[in-house]
């Protein structure tokens, strides 16, 4: 018996015995005479899209699924079960001899508001236009089809054939065709499959981008732009999608991008002492005011042998006759720089227009405010950088017309926040050292710049890093396998460590076999690399330079490899340290409270100074281990300090800090200099000792420590 039957049963017993009483209880009176209402059918889907009723169908790419959701005005859950409604589901259409054929699916009750839905079977026509509609059942009444007025029938196709598999051309970068185009320039990309009803192409660039791209029309073409970032064959990748969601074939395009093309213009500004004009690689030569001089320093580990110096004057500028690039499409400008200040604004390079400038690259020092390094194009200014005086930069500003976004980039990261533009076209003189304002030139460069570049294409990422790269320099590399008169050799005969008192080379000749020689009373410890290791009794032992072995207030990295036993590990230890002359400039320890590696780095040459400190969560690996490779790598020109072990570095191993300051304190290998003199003293041993001057790359620390020097490019 149904919900409703059994309501009004109840209802009916309930008025007898309100009679039988002499009374009328109103609600319940009330309740005898209301009227069962129809349910109600709602949201209505065609394979989960929405009901197509108008002039174009839904389009659907396998036999679909109906569904819609059932509703009742009245509540007649209170009887104490919810009630159920059922769906009838009806499709109909026209065979191609005009014959309509119709069928129907009723689905099985449920609750009222859930959705009911029904599977269409396979054998529905394709290409066909199809028609459908639904109603709901209580028990006792139907609801209106959803196709009776004000609704309307919903109408889908069924297209059971793929798109045909697209076609891709490109002007720029033809099929096949090998060296066309180049790194860092767009090429445009069409794809277009004979099928009619495309609305939409999937993409995907091996190893690169990927994405999707909609037709103007239906059926039609579409181009997508793209730039190569390297050299070498590319894949691109196509798929057509039809209105009924069914996808193609995959068509593969491959391509053949060109090597990067070299500047339009450039000035290496290595020309002899007394030149009056700076020679071109590319473009113009440039001339020289008098406030310039060649033959200036260059910036250690960059491709350069000298720059020119612009002593901040009237007359301290290069200029030419053209612009050095065109500046109203994607081009780009960067330089090395090396202020002799940073206290006022000054342009490193800049392009006249008839009343300005139309980009400029300088350095900003606003009254107020931290000095910044900027790029400006048009009416946009992107700041960013910390210049120092006397501190080397490379910098690079870029705008591409692609994305409307220009950018500025500092020694290889990108500073600021990129930022939409407006290019200006200008055909007036290029302009080094100076920019020309309301009222003549001013900002003059005071300082060093070096290889001026401009391109008309965009640089990419890996070339913006390799711009900026300054290779590291070895300074020195010590093995530890010999030892004559109290110190240990360089490995290309620079100078040699002294050791201290309770400091001595152990070699693999220095091991004795208890099954050998009755007086070895235990099994030998192997060296840790190579033919022997330095090996410190932790009282006095060490070893030293009289001198420092890095410039601290510059990039440097240190390396070396270090084996303490866990039972000896009972107090701070230090294993490298180069001091000042009140406190050390860095100092790399090992400290047991912590379970870490330490490095510390006061921020300044003062006994009790703030210090920068970063650990690695390192355990030692015991008497009989292979060692700890540790690496220090402070970036100068990023004012971060990292610590690696084991050529991996952690979250807490990084950090920023403040400019580094020059040590002319000894180098020392074991001990630091304390309150009370040399103290912390190493009791373990170390191996492979290397310096560089430079910050190693993430990717090259892993190579220290071993025997031979890795390979830097």
């Amino acid at each position: 018996m149904s919900g409703r039957v059994r309501k009004r049963r109840a209802l009916l017993g309930s008025c007898l015995a309100a009679l039988v009483a002499g009374t009328v209880v109103p609600s319940t009176a009330y309740a005898a005479e209301q009227v069962n209402l129809p349910p109600a059918v709602q949201d209505l889907q065609t394979e989960f899209k929405d009901c197509a009723s108008g002039d174009e169908p839904a389009y659907v790419g396998s036999p679909p699924v109906l569904q819609a959701r059932l509703t009742d005005p009245v509540e007649d859950d209170r009887i104490g079960y919810p009630e159920q409604l059922t769906a009838e589901f009806e499709i109909w259409w026209s065979d191609p001899d005009g014959t309509e054929q119709r069928r129907t699916w009723t689905t099985s009750p449920y609750p009222v508001g859930l959705v009911h839905r029904t599977s269409l079977p396979s054998d529905i026509p394709s290409d066909t236009v199809i028609s459908w509609h639904v109603r709901a059942n209580d028990g006792l009444a139907y609801s209106p089809w959803s196709s009776e007025a004000p609704g309307a029938a919903c109408r889908f196709v069924h297209d059971d054939e793929s798109p045909a598999a697209p076609v891709v051309s490109s002007p720029e970068y033809p099929e096949e065709t090998w060296w066309s185009g180049g790194v860092g320039i767009y090429g445009s990309f069409t794809m277009d499959s004979p099928s009619t009803d495309v609305v939409e192409y999937r993409y995907t660039f091996l190893g690169g981008p990927s994405g999707t791209v909609r037709p103007a029309e239906m059926g039609g073409p579409a181009t997508i732009r793209y730039v190569p970032l390297s050299r070498g064959p590319k894949t691109l990748s196509v798929h057509a999608m039809d209105r009924a969601g069914r996808i193609g074939g995959r068509t593969d395009y491959t391509f053949y991008p060109n090597a990067a093309s070299t500047p339009v213009s450039r000035w290496k500004l290595d020309d002899e002492a007394g030149s009056a004009t700076a020679a071109a690689e590319a473009g113009e030569a440039a001339r020289a005011g008098r406030g310039v001089t060649f033959g200036g320093p260059a910036p250690s580990g960059a491709p350069l042998s000298s720059t020119a110096t612009l002593d901040g004057s009237r007359h301290a500028f290069l200029t030419t006759d053209s612009p050095a690039v065109d500046s109203g499409g994607t081009f780009a400008v960067g330089a090395w720089v090396r202020p002799a200040r940073d206290d006022r604004s000054m342009t490193v390079l800049s392009q006249d227009t008839a009343s300005g400038a139309a980009y400029a690259l300088a350095l900003e020092a606003p009254r107020e405010a931290s000095a910044s390094y900027s790029f400006t194009l048009g009416d946009t200014k992107i700041s960013g950088g910390a210049p120092e005086a006397g501190e080397w930069a490379y910098l690079l500003g870029l705008y591409d017309t692609e994305t409307g976004y220009a950018q500025l980039f500092v020694n290889g990261h990108e500073v600021g926040t990129k930022t939409e533009a407006v290019p200006v076209r200008a055909d007036g003189a290029f302009q080094i050292g100076r920019i020309l304002g309301p009222h003549g030139y001013r900002q003059r460069w005071h300082g060093e710049i070096g290889d001026v570049r401009a391109y008309d294409r965009l640089v990419v990422p890996s070339e913006v890093t390799d711009l900026a790269h300054r290779k590291p320099k070895l300074l020195g590399h010590w093995s530890f396998s010999t030892a004559d008169d109290g110190t240990t050799p360089e490995n290309g005969g620079g100078a040699s460590l002294k050791l201290g008192t309770g400091a001595s080379v152990y070699r693999m000749s220095d091991m004795c076999i208890p099954d050998v020689d009755p007086d070895c009373t235990a099994w030998p410890q192997y060296p840790l690399v190579g033919d022997g290791h330095l090996k410190l009794d932790g009282e006095s032992g060490h070893a030293s330079l009289d001198s420092p072995l890095v410039d601290t207030g510059d990039s440097f990295t240190v390396g070396i490899v270090v084996r303490i036993a866990q039972e000896d590990a009972t107090r701070p230890m230090t294993v490298l340290s180069q001091a000042g002359e009140h406190t050390d400039a860095f100092k790399l320890r090992y400290d047991p409270a912590r379970y870490a590696w330490e490095l510390i780095m006061p921020e300044r040459d003062e006994a009790g100074a703030p210090e920068t400190v970063v650990t690695q969560l390192t355990m030692p690996d015991g008497a009989s281990g292979q060692g700890t490779r540790l690496a220090v790598v402070y970036d100068d020109a990023t004012d971060t300090v990292t610590l690696y072990a084991d050529g991996y570095t952690e979250a807490g191993a990084s950090a920023h800090v403040r400019d580094g300051w020059t040590s002319d304190g000894p180098f020392q290998v074991g001990r630091a200099r304390t309150a009370d003199g040399w103290d912390e003293h190493l009791e373990g041993q170390v191996d492979e000792l290397q310096a560089y001057a430079g910050a190693f790359e993430k990717d090259d620390v892993i190579g220290l420590g071993w025997e031979t020097d890795p390979c830097l490019c």
